[in-house]
């Protein structure tokens, strides 16, 4: 047997890198992406510090501005980043930071007992990931100034200027050989920073974008803390309290804020957070909060002579309809989980349970009227609940994985690894056949709806699963709902939505979202929804076919190429035949899909609120504010 030819491997192959030299090789271990996601999480970093000043006390104010040249800056009215001299590295503290990984004031000595930050590597990591940054002190009265290149300094922190105030300003502009793109989006920080001040009470944090004329502003500042949250998440919908129940409080270096309101829907929506942190994956803090408030709910129940000796309302009956939040602040908190988002201290688990139970407690035997309406909603959720179980059996993978008990109208492919396989939801009657024949059958199947799905924005579970269409895409999709959904029984990699280019196909659109956020939310939150882009127009001349899927694109192909030509709109999927759906929408050499993301969970449920809810003036305002932005509507 030969001998296995190896390539040559000794101490020269072994590489030091020094310095910032790992953040810029290895840029994703550090912000997890060079995307527009890992972007804007340089901005978080440089914020995160600030807040850790205002977590400390010494910060009130942070702003965030977008430059006109492309650059952004944070400044806060902190203590300034400390400007002497390091007695150990013989630089400054300024330098030390932009520096070295891992250097700052969050490893003891005092310096944060609370902190949100990425464990000290935030700013030198920023630093290393910018084409240039300049980084301003203010403190002892003076203006210090720093710049650096590419995580390099230019030269030593200098005094430029005097001032009364204290702080610091970072301002940076991303390296365009690092990033996929450098351009800011200030929807995206807007979301971020309006999140942080709802969780810092009375921290006044503002944002503005000077590349627009004028420049866009935005201030965020929230006395109530989140208890203003819980009343915008909730301003969209019928309460049952006129104000939330909200209490914090203390117990040696943590603190606990919990702010409770309940709606008239049918949904759950419970955010929790750990030093500003949102933990989406949970942890100890939401399993306390949730078994405390079982407890409070039934105990209240019997107090009342509501419910008998042996009655039991579950966690799934009280938590119906809720809106809540959350938020904890610990010296030494450990995330677990796959995305390092879940809370593990087992202490928070106790101190939280035992908050919420004394506090709400006392809540409901003060307020005995609202109380019976709690528990009486609560009851009417377990007797639907209870309607819905033989349904909710009907919806588990288990026994329907045979391809017998498919639906009879999916045309599935043949490929069983799911991670190739992709499903066109088509909701057009006679586009189904046609997307059936143009497919390629190897990996992609079809589903045909019929007509407008239930709007499960305003149904309870039992009524969800009574509607054919929507059980049709459950069996197909073959990975439950709700609490049973497990997603590594998913059939499909991708979920494509594929509706007319019409007002119809729209709403049919949202209606089939709505429900994959209500009741499969992992689908979106992981990237498994499309939606479908066919096109808009067809632009004959002579043997000349020109598709176009926008009223842009057909303007400028107008401007490029004068002269007579014929022109088709697309108002449906059924105007086409099988060649030209596969050449435009199902081939995915030459196709555009959109991916469905969750990039604000918080936004997102206002939305699908306001569109799909129970108040239709909210619709009709939301309609006449956005009717600008709609160039041409197809009736």
């Amino acid at each position: 047997m030969a001998d296995k030819v190896q390539g040559t491997y000794g101490e020269e192959q072994i590489q030091v890198l020094e310095g910032l030299e790992p953040v810029r090789k290895r840029p994703g271990m550090y912000i997890g992406s060079t995307d527009e996601r890992g972007l804007h999480h340089l901005v978080q970093e440089i914020v995160d510090n600030s807040i850790d000043e205002a977590l400390a006390g010494y910060c009130t104010a942070i702003g965030v501005t977008i430059n006109s040249d492309g650059s952004c800056s944070v400044e806060d009215n902190g203590r300034g980043i400390p400007t002497g001299i390091h007695h150990k590295e013989g630089i400054s503290s300024v330098e030390l930071v932009l520096t070295k990984l891992h250097a700052g004031g969050k490893f003891g000595g005092g310096g944060y007992k609370i902190s949100g930050g990425l464990h000290g590597v935030g700013l030198s990591v920023v630093n290393a990931l910018s084409e240039w940054l300049e980084v301003e002190v203010y403190q002892n009265g003076h203006i210090y100034k720093q710049i650096y290149n590419r995580g390099v300094p230019q030269r030593a922190l200098a005094v430029v200027g005097d001032t009364e105030k204290t702080g610091t300003r970072v301002t940076f502009y991303p390296d365009n050989d690092i990033f996929e793109t450098i351009q800011f989006h200030y929807d995206n920080l807007k979301i971020r920073l309006r999140e942080l001040a709802y969780l810092n009470k009375g921290l006044k944090i503002t944002i503005r974008d000077d590349r627009e004329n004028p420049p866009k502003h935005d201030e965020f500042c929230y006395e109530g803390g989140i208890l203003h949250f819980v009343e915008d998440l909730n301003r969209n919908k019928e309460t049952l309290f006129d104000r939330p129940v909200y209490f914090e409080e203390t117990q040696d270096e943590n603190s606990i804020e919990v702010a409770i309101q309940y709606n008239d829907g049918y949904n759950e929506t419970i955010f929790s957070y750990a030093n500003n942190i949102h933990t989406e994956e949970g942890g100890t803090h939401l399993d306390g909060f949730k078994a405390a408030l079982t407890k409070v709910i039934n105990d209240a129940g019997k107090k009342l002579n509501i419910l008998k000796e042996n009655d039991k309302l579950t966690g799934e009956d009280v938590r119906e309809g809720i809106t809540a939040v959350v938020s904890v602040k610990l010296t030494e908190p450990q995330f677990e989980g796959q995305t390092k988002t879940k809370l593990g201290n087992s202490v928070m688990r106790t101190f939280v349970q035992r908050t919420t139970t004394e506090h709400l407690g006392t809540y409901l035997e003060e307020n005995p009227a609202q109380a019976k309406e709690l528990i009486l909603r609560c009851i009417t959720a377990q007797k639907a609940r209870d309607a819905a179980r033989n349904a909710r059996e009907l919806t588990r993978r288990k026994g329907i994985l045979e391809s017998t008990t498919l639906p009879g109208k999916l045309a599935d492919c043949s490929e069983k690894r799911a991670e190739l396989c992709e499903i066109y939801i088509v909701a057009c009657a006679s586009a189904g056949g046609t997307a059936k024949q143009g497919r390629d059958r190897r990996f992609q199947a079809i589903l045909p709806l019929r007509g407008k799905i239930l709007n499960v924005e305003k149904a309870r579970l039992n009524r969800v699963l009574e509607n054919e269409e929507i059980k049709s895409m459950i069996t197909a999709f073959g990975c439950g709902i709700s609490d049973d959904f497990d997603e590594s029984k998913l059939r499909y990699d991708r979920i494509i939505c594929m509706t007319d280019a019409d007002v119809d196909g729209s709403h049919i659109r949202i209606l089939l979202l709505t429900f994959f956020f209500r009741f499969m939310r992992p689908l979106v939150a992981n990237g498994h929804v499309y939606i479908a882009q066919p096109p808009l127009y067809k632009a004959t001349r002579g043997k000349e076919e020109k598709y176009m899927y926008s009223d842009e694109e057909l303007e400028a192909y107008r401007n490029a190429n004068p002269g007579k030509f014929e022109l088709q709109r697309y108002k449906g999927l059924g105007e086409m035949n099988k060649e030209q759906l596969w050449e435009t929408t199902m081939n995915p050499a030459t196709r555009t899909l959109l991916r469905v993301n969750m990039k604000d969970a918080v936004e997102a449920d206002e939305m699908f609120s306001l569109l799909m809810g129970e108040k239709p003036e909210l619709r009709r305002q939301f309609i006449e504010e956005n009717a600008k932005l709609v160039a041409e509507l197809d009736i």
